[in-house]
């Protein structure tokens, strides 16, 4: 259905939708059943009702066209000339095959209100309602309709400047919207790169003045030379932590995508997966969320590249321990990798979970490798039930 759904003040961009606003449009039609009757059963010659169908036909089309194009920045010269249109057949109508036709001139004034703006329609809604009333008054019997549609026209045409002026203000409101999104995107640009240059500025102008000092020490001074080589490193390494702490604040790894991306990975890999279906998380810190979805990026991508192993199983479990509930989970292939010791990725990896108040333990389990990464919870935990 959502392709056929169409919003306040959106136009139709495809074929249903143009339908149902059509379907909407034209329902109100039905009003036009007097005159229909009129014609089929009023007595008059052939010709007449041949001509009747045509003009009927006639202003039904102009009165579609001009307010289902409503909107879309024509012209209010244009506007009036077709409302102009649409009162001649009306009158035309009116006078030639009688009081049945009177009807048409309450399509005129929902035109005009539909149609025009405020400042415009307030002068013409009344203008097509006192044509109605002259026009009823000429013709025969008129004046009984005159009570029954001349409050309908009234009332409609201005009830039509409302629904104009709330799709106006939809209109306003969603292309404020999408600028407030893009004000938003940018800023946020700008604050990345003010972040990035505050963080490497110093870093990098000090890396390059004390590499200039070391190669003018270097022939003379190789001992302080080497110093200023210590320090050039000690900078870059503060430099990468600093980037990436403000990188690991701009992108969080959530749970659910982490699993998908880990089955994406393993079945790529000719890794037979077992994850977890469900992924509730509601009660975890958002801190304890994303050091737990680390450690599974981090123990996926090891089994992937250095395990060789042909089965992967992924458990997410709640545990109540002595410290409180955690969230525990558990990694484990049939693979021989892993058992050289922590590098780099574990050691990071523990410092994270540490920092969010979580335990790691990887080690070499039966015919493969086991990671158990816990973070603690906020909510009461079931104990070996399923997260």
């Amino acid at each position: 259905m959502s392709g056929v759904r169409i919003g306040i003040g959106q136009r139709p961009v495809n074929r249903k939708q143009r339908a149902v606003k059509s379907l909407w449009t034209g329902i109100w039609l039905v009003y036009l059943s007097a005159p229909v009757t009129d014609l089929l059963h009023g007595g008059h010659s052939t010709g007449v009702s041949i001509l009747g169908w045509l003009g009927l036909a006639a202003f039904v089309a102009w009165y579609m066209a001009l307010v289902f194009r409503t909107g879309r920045g024509e012209r209010d010269g244009l506007v009036l000339g077709s409302l102009g249109v649409l009162a001649a057949q009306s009158t035309l109508l009116a006078l030639t095959l009688g009081r049945e036709w009177l009807v048409l001139f309450v399509y005129v004034s929902i035109a005009s209100g539909a149609a025009l703006p405020l400042r415009m329609a307030r002068w013409t809604i009344p203008a097509a309602c006192a044509l109605l009333t002259a026009v009823a008054l000429a013709v025969p019997g008129g004046h009984s309709f005159l009570g029954g549609l001349l409050i309908p026209a009234l009332l409609g045409g201005f009830a039509m400047t409302g629904v104009r002026e709330l799709v106006r203000t939809t209109i306003a409101l969603r292309e404020a919207r999408a600028t407030v999104a893009q004000l938003a995107a940018n800023e946020e640009r700008l604050r990345l790169a003010r972040d990035l240059h505050d963080l490497l500025g110093h870093s990098l102008s000090l890396i390059t003045l004390k590499s200039e000092l070391a190669g003018r020490m270097l022939p003379d001074h190789p001992g302080k030379a080497a110093q200023q080589v210590a320090d050039i490193e000690q900078v870059s390494r503060q430099a990468l932590v600093d980037v990436r702490e403000a990188v690991t604040g701009y992108r969080r790894p959530r749970m659910s995508g982490e699993l998908a991306g880990a089955r994406v990975a393993l079945t790529a890999a000719g890794v037979t997966a077992e994850l977890p279906a469900d992924t509730d998380l509601a009660d975890v810190p958002e801190e304890s969320e994303s050091a737990l979805a680390w450690a599974l990026r981090e123990a996926v991508t090891n089994v992937v590249r250095h395990s060789g192993a042909r089965r992967c199983t992924v458990e997410l479990l709640r545990r109540q321990t002595l410290d409180g509930p955690v969230l525990e989970l558990t990694v484990e292939d049939n693979g021989s990798g892993g058992r050289g010791g922590h590098g780099n990725g574990l050691t990071g990896l523990t410092e994270r979970l540490t920092k969010a108040g979580g335990t790691l333990e990887a080690a070499p389990y039966k015919h493969g490798f086991r990671l158990v990464a816990r973070v603690p919870t906020a909510g009461p935990a079931d104990v070996g039930s399923p997260a």
